[in-house]
């Protein structure tokens, strides 16, 4: 069973960074798509990046692209995303989200659905 656990949120002034990351285990992590989301209160869960399996197509959201980074190491099962020139309403629930047929025929969209997620990590972003 596929495993993701998130790090490295906290809390960070605006123009600030962060680097989140993501430990995937219990299947071989080169045959996965990986993806952030993140769920602001009250809002719904959005896609903020995706990466393909060997990182040559990458995909960020307009509010991030620019400012993000997403990056993922094949020989740690890690992926990460860097985040600079933080926003307020970059402040979030950041999820890290994995799945095998994301770029393929029956899944074509690296935007999603993915089947496995972490807990996620809390992001702050204050003013």
């Amino acid at each position: 069973q596929v495993q993701l656990v998130e790090s490295g949120g906290g809390l960070v002034q605006a123009g600030g960074s962060l680097r989140l990351s993501c430990i995937f285990s219990g299947r071989t992590f080169v045959s996965y798509a990986m993806a952030w989301f993140r769920q602001a209160p009250g809002q719904e869960r959005e896609f903020v990046s995706a990466i393909s399996r060997l990182s040559d197509d990458i995909y960020y959201a307009d509010s991030v692209k620019g400012r993000f980074t997403i990056s993922r190491d094949n020989a740690k099962n890690t992926v990460d995303l860097q985040m600079n020139s933080l926003k307020p309403e970059d402040t979030a629930v950041y999820y890290c989200a994995a799945d095998p047929r994301i770029g393929y025929y029956s899944k074509p969209n690296y935007v999603g659905p993915y089947d496995y997620w972490g807990q996620g990590t809390q992001v702050t972003v204050s003013s």
